[in-house]
């Protein structure tokens, strides 16, 4: 069985948004049972209660996928915080369309999505969920706090270790608001819970924030892959930032290429190392991988949600495609490709990163709600490199972790930062994009010179080793692709050919009721 963090769910009642609370009054305390005071006064508490917080990312309540769910207004099964947050970043490009009819799936197929729609809302109310979570562990875990309650040193110095992963999963869940929704309320865990609208807080003083929080506790993070498996470390912290300045542009108008170059270079040396075979990456003990510098973990027994790689499993078999190859008991024939992704293949299927399912699939999608209508996707497996499968013997749930950060984005972040003008290496960053070409082809036949290195060669190199993994949308607005005409693929704006649409659409907006309920709050433009 995996070594990660098991979930004890002792303060979860205790933990919920605040972001706009009554005028009641406010100090009371629980006569009885678990409180906020109980819980913190106990040391062996605040792993438990960091544990709710890292399995936020993929658990969507307290009782497996369906029975005390986080949010409302949704159906527990979509609400997970990677299910939605890979909606967003993959249906409404080229990489991916749903077959589904739900509410809010349509939308996000065809970029026609409003202030109302479900998984807007879902990942928007999320992100806060998890920053309030965040909060309270922090301002439980407070110097004055720790010391006021006659901790041994030892404890105290593991709670603080707690603090500083507390902050940068925080940053992380904000860097998510920065790039989804650009905008949005301010807390932080000097806001207590209480009567008061959270202000609004621009792009850029976000950007300013996340950045400020990451700097802040780099230095105080445990070394990479000297953390327990799982466990945000230095290196998680170095590739956020990295992230954070490949995109710097779009978020505060000035380019910050040789940041971004800067932390790529503190990961290299880390200890990580490219894994011998991309597929590896995506099956059930990829926890093995000596790639993934930050994963959500999943685990059929302990981690039971129908979001994360259950649904990156489950969604993308449908047709002729035999579910027990992929270790589970059945397809929910959902997910499929565009042919604008498949075509950045340049029908090369020597790439071992091809990965399509075409048996009676069609490479056209004329009927969206047809799963056999566009090229199957056949990534994420619930199985060993063995071939055994999951840990879950019903294949309902997956074992297979989600890598949210991994090694191979880094040296392609590195080399686009290059080329754009970066003070990088060009022959390294030559030399990186060799090493995912060389794992995918299994030979150097593949291999470039830096005359090939360009661009458009960048983004369709990320399309085809990112790949599902919650990039392309990103990738696609830096690029100037996402919105207008200049490039089109599937039911782009709602047309089969597709269409231009507004440069609105680079942000999502902020949900009606939250607009409502805080008048400090102003909508993104277009919406």
């Amino acid at each position: 069985m995996k070594n990660f963090i098991k979930i004890k769910t002792v303060v979860v009642a205790l933990l919920t948004i605040s972001l706009a609370s009554c005028t009641k009054k406010l100090d009371l305390t629980p006569k009885y049972g678990l409180n906020t005071v109980s819980i913190y006064q106990d040391p062996a508490n605040y792993i438990h209660v960091l544990a709710k917080i890292y399995a936020g990312f993929n658990l969507s309540g307290n009782k497996g996928p369906a029975g005390q769910p986080d949010l409302g207004g949704i159906d527990e099964g979509f609400s997970s915080y990677v299910r939605v947050l890979w909606n967003l970043q993959e249906l409404p490009t080229d990489e991916s369309k749903c077959a589904w009819s739900d509410p809010g799936i349509p939308d996000l197929n065809t970029m026609t999505w409003s202030a109302d729609n479900s998984f807007v809302k879902a990942m928007y109310y999320r992100i806060y969920f998890q920053v309030a979570l965040c909060n309270e562990f922090i301002r439980e875990s407070s110097d004055d706090k720790l010391n006021s309650r006659g901790f041994s040193d030892t404890d105290v110095s593991n709670i603080k270790q707690y603090r500083n992963e507390a902050r940068f999963l925080r940053a992380l869940s904000y860097y998510h608001e920065l790039d989804l929704f650009g905008t949005g309320p301010f807390v932080d865990e000097k806001d207590e819970p209480g009567s008061y609208f959270p202000p609004q807080i621009s792009r850029v003083d976000l950007f300013n924030y996340v950045e400020s929080e990451l700097l802040a506790i780099e230095g105080l993070m445990t070394a990479a892959k000297q953390n327990g498996y799982a466990r945000a470390d230095r290196a998680a912290v170095d590739a956020l930032l990295a992230k954070l300045y490949l995109n710097a542009g779009i978020y505060t108008g000035s380019a910050r290429w040789n940041d971004c170059i800067t932390y790529c270079n503190k990961i290299n040396p880390a200890g990580y190392a490219l894994d011998s075979n991309y597929k590896w990456l995506f099956l059930a003990d990829n926890n093995k991988s000596t790639e993934v510098i930050f994963p959500i973990t999943s685990d059929g027994l302990y981690t039971q949600s129908y979001g994360c790689t259950t649904f990156l499993v489950h969604a993308p078999i449908g047709g002729t495609m035999p579910a027990a190859a992929y270790g589970v008991n059945g397809g929910w024939a959902g997910l499929r490709a565009t042919k604008g992704f498949v075509n950045a293949f340049n029908n090369d299927t020597l790439d071992g990163r091809w990965l399509f399912y075409t048996a009676g699939q069609n490479l056209e999608i004329t009927d969206i709600t047809k799963f056999t209508d566009g090229y199957a996707v056949s990534k994420f497996r619930n199985v060993r490199r063995d071939g055994s499968k999951g840990s879950d013997n019903s294949g309902n749930y997956a074992d297979t972790d989600y890598p949210m950060f991994r090694l191979a984005d880094v040296y392609l972040m590195y080399a686009e930062a290059t080329l754009r003008g970066g003070n990088g290496d060009m022959g390294l960053a030559v030399g990186y994009i060799n090493q995912l070409r060389e794992r995918a082809y299994g030979n150097t036949t593949a291999n470039i010179t830096a005359a090939d290195l360009n661009l458009t060669f960048i983004l369709n190199e990320r399309a085809r080793e990112l790949q599902w993994e919650c990039t392309r949308r990103t990738d696609l607005v830096r690029f100037g692709l996402f919105t207008g005409g200049t490039y089109l693929w599937p039911f782009k704006g709602g047309d089969p050919n597709g269409i231009a649409v507004g440069d609105y659409l680079n942000l999502y907006p902020l949900p009606s009721a939250d607009l409502a309920a805080n008048t400090n709050l102003h909508q993104n433009p277009g919406y």
